[in-house]
């Protein structure tokens, strides 16, 4: 399992705790240091089977500072992929990134009927 999150991040903290704490063996990837690719996002959205919006960290400064709120309704879904490849900070986190699934932000109970 590949676990991306931003360290800092309460929740991706918990979430990597509740990984630990039920045994799940994941890699770890810094999502700033190592933003994912535009093929990479395609991929989790279409395995993820949640909307593109889902995959936006609609809480961040980033998101609010660049007006994301009123421009995504416009934009195609290749420029959204396109913008989310290109700052980590856009992107909603941890995303949990498995062989038969892709979990997007922590929802233990979601977390749960995935993984146990």
């Amino acid at each position: 399992m590949l676990f991306i999150e931003y360290p800092k991040c309460s929740t991706c903290k918990k979430a990597k705790t509740w990984l630990e704490s039920h045994k799940v063996e994941f890699k770890d990837r810094h999502i700033v240091e190592e933003n994912p690719t535009a093929k990479e996002l395609e991929e989790w959205i279409r395995r993820s089977g949640l909307d593109i919006k889902r995959f936006f960290n609609t809480s961040g400064m980033k998101y609010r500072d660049l007006g994301l709120k009123d421009k995504l309704a416009a934009m195609t879904e290749k420029e959204k992929i396109e913008l989310l490849a290109g700052d980590g900070m856009l992107v909603k986190r941890p995303i949990l990134v498995g062989d038969k699934m892709v979990l997007v932000g922590f929802k233990e109970k979601e977390w749960e009927e995935a993984l146990l």
